[in-house]
């Protein structure tokens, strides 16, 4: 590649603009194998906007709710007053996110009001709140809200008709459910060919789209790179090449990535359906061919699992092997009868669910409190490490034990949301981000002493855009690296607390349970059923403990391995206790 210096002043639009095509080329073969899958992204869509839809829902009645729990003490007043409050400190927060998100300019200068930094930061945020308050008034009530609705509900209604089509990896490209004949024959699977091997396509097949569409991504990189980036060598190319030439960072990594696309595609790596087999099983019949009446029947898959529980001795479906009834479990069946391959698979969605959304929260507690500690110091900081010790002082296990107990005993709304899944991550979040907090805060103080810093306040620049351009970057590193230890310690943890009878709850999968509910029957000819979901949380968290040293390696080459070891097991037991 030959960079000239006239590209030093073009944008990355106007550096494509000038050489389209390698950029075309990569954009068509990624739309290529968008359209492949265009049924399932449409689908994750509509799961995504469900989620975002109840998480408006819950938000926009969260003053309501206060103003009934005032209300009950103070009286109609007191609630009102809640109400209010509540309502205006929802306000700003949005407004903050907003600022931060769509308004990259200063609304000040663009009014041309001559303020200091403070006042400027304070009359933006007033002035972007008061919109965000016209805007949500003008959907409440006016007629605004309901043509945004009818709109939201056609765009809803187009992505359903799309997410009903067939894509590459779906169960219905290559079926694996069938009945075999008395000739030995299969009716029912992909061109004929036995449930084992069928279902070894289709699992092929998945993986290898979901490498494929990796590589992809890898060659955008590339082409960015050699195309259409300014310099001809960053910091970061010597990052990446150490991370490729650290083996047991890779190691890591495609551990991961396997685990990722094990919960991306649960549903078609499944040997059979989740509502079949787990949620709903006597509303679904699986057909088989009976010798006694020579003829297809059928059968409820609840009571074909009855018949084909792994308990131990002749009661046993064990690895890679078929049931009385020509269903194919190549990691066998559990003790209720159920698949077990299902139960993983669905259980690493919950696994990665939980995971991320505990460890993005605490990760986004800790980041902001880093910069706003290392910027301002002082009573800030006190306060932070005065309520950080006092958190990290607790045995954390046994305080998400308890608080899970006591939400759950309460019969809390919270708990009843994915089976306790979001009650541990949000408790995790509140007991984690000290740990985080802590491993990125001697960055953090270190970075706000640079002169680039003071640079940024001598000329004016907000302490926000301060900490956003200038100071995050430099700690964005040691994040991701705590950041990816800490996801591997929950997803032990909430197995460690779904084995203790506190995590997850029935019928929502979960590995830690499975191994509770299979621990009576590891000495006997059914032990995989506790032993495959165990091996799998300490191949997982080793895999995430390995990527967080490839990335720190990375990172820093002069890493003194001996002196993070115990930085890497504080992040790895953080995330369980």
């Amino acid at each position: 590649m030959s960079v000239e210096n006239e590209f030093d002043d073009k944008t990355l639009r106007e550096r494509i603009a000038e050489n389209p095509r390698p950029a075309m080329l990569w954009v068509a073969g990624l739309v290529v194998l968008m359209a492949l899958e265009l049924g399932s992204i449409a689908a994750a869509v509509l799961r995504v906007g469900s989620v975002v839809k109840f998480a408006i829902g819950g938000i926009a009645n969260t003053p309501s709710w206060m103003a009934g729990f005032v209300s009950e003490s103070l009286g109609s007043i007191g609630g009102t007053i809640a109400y209010g409050l509540t309502a205006l400190a929802l306000l700003v927060i949005a407004a903050i996110v907003v600022k931060w998100l769509f308004v990259p300019f200063s609304i000040v200068d663009r009014l041309g009001l001559e303020l200091g930094v403070g006042k400027a930061d304070v009359v933006e945020r007033a002035i972007v709140t008061a919109v965000v308050g016209v805007v949500t008034l003008l959907f409440v009530a006016t007629p605004l809200g309901a043509a945004v609705d009818a709109v939201i509900g056609a765009l809803t209604q187009g992505l359903e008709s799309i997410s009903s089509l067939q894509t590459l990896t779906s169960r219905e490209t290559i079926p694996n459910q069938g009945y075999q004949l008395p000739d030995g024959s299969w009716e029912g699977t992909w061109l004929g060919l036995s449930p084992a091997m069928a279902w070894g396509a289709r699992v092929l097949l998945i993986y290898a789209y979901a490498f494929g569409l990796l590589a992809w991504f890898w060659r955008g990189y590339n082409v960015f790179r050699n195309h259409y980036r300014e310099a001809d060598w960053t910091p970061r190319d010597d990052s990446v090449n150490r991370f490729r030439n650290h083996y047991w960072g890779v190691f890591g990594f495609v551990v991961v990535f396997v685990f990722v696309v094990m919960a991306l595609w649960a549903p078609a790596l499944s040997p059979v359906t989740a509502e079949a087999n787990l949620y709903s099983p006597y509303e679904h019949e699986v057909q088989y061919y009976d010798e006694e009446i020579e003829d297809v029947a059928s059968i409820p898959h609840g009571e074909a699992n009855l018949e084909t529980r792994s308990v131990g001795g002749d009661s046993n479906v064990g690895l890679m092997s078929y049931d009385k009834y020509d269903r194919f479990h190549p990691a066998g069946t559990n003790q209720d009868g159920k698949d077990l391959f299902t139960f993983l698979a669905y259980g690493s969605q919950v696994s990665l669910v939980i995971g991320l959304l505990a460890t993005g929260l605490m990760t986004l507690v800790a980041t902001a409190l880093a910069l706003m500690t290392a910027y301002y110091k002082g009573l800030l900081d006190l306060l932070t490490v005065v309520v950080s010790d006092s958190i990290i002082s607790l045995p954390r296990l046994l305080v998400v034990l308890l608080l899970s107990v006591v939400f759950m005993e309460a019969n809390h709304p919270i708990a009843t949301i994915y089976d306790g899944g979001l009650l541990l991550a949000l408790i995790f979040a509140a007991t984690g981000w000290p740990l985080l907090w802590r491993a990125v805060r001697g960055p953090a103080l270190q970075v706000a002493e640079e002169e680039w810093v003071d640079a940024a306040r001598s000329y004016g620049q907000s302490p926000v855009e301060t900490m956003k351009k200038h100071m995050s970057p430099y700690i964005a590193g040691y994040m991701l690296v705590y950041a990816s230890m800490t996801l591997g310690g929950v997803i032990i943890g909430v197995a460690a607390l779904s084995f203790l009878g506190f995590g997850v709850q029935p019928p929502t999968p979960e590995w830690g349970r499975a191994v509770y509910e299979g621990r009576p029957y590891v000495p006997t000819s059914s032990w995989h059923t506790a032993t495959i979901p165990g091996l799998m949380v300490v191949f997982l968290v080793t895999a995430f403990n390995a990527l967080g040293d490839g990335i720190r390696d990375a990172i820093d080459p002069e890493s003194d391995a001996s002196g993070d070891e115990a930085g890497t097991s504080a992040a790895a037991s953080g995330g369980g206790g």
